[in-house]
């Protein structure tokens, strides 16, 4: 079973903006490649940070009112969100260690 939550422009508020933990949320589709390559590693960090943090995705072909009015312009777009914030944001496939560094900049151990 997948710790990863896939979630809707209209649960996004709930999911994301209002978490207590932080939330690593990835902007994303099908047909985009790096997003694909980013998958598992989001899967394996959502695993190692269960109880901390967060992660979710968004598919933007499907929900385009939250990626749109956050300005999301490239997928894959990360972006941490952190008492209803955005703190933080990477943007393109990245190392696994790149996503762990940003989740413990903004996480109290």
């Amino acid at each position: 079973m997948s710790n990863v939550k896939h979630i809707t422009d209209s649960d996004f508020e709930s999911q994301v903006t209002n978490s207590d933990v932080p939330v690593l949320v990835d902007f994303w589709a099908p047909w985009c490649a790096p997003c694909r390559m980013v998958a598992p590693v989001l899967e394996q960090i959502a695993s190692e940070y269960e109880g901390r943090a967060k992660v979710v995705k968004v598919n933007v072909d499907e929900e385009q009112m939250v990626a749109g009015s956050l300005g999301v312009r490239s997928i894959p777009t990360i972006a941490l969100f952190q008492g209803g914030k955005v703190r933080d944001t990477l943007i393109g496939a990245r190392p696994k260690e790149e996503f762990k560094s940003l989740l413990d900049r903004h996480i109290l151990n």
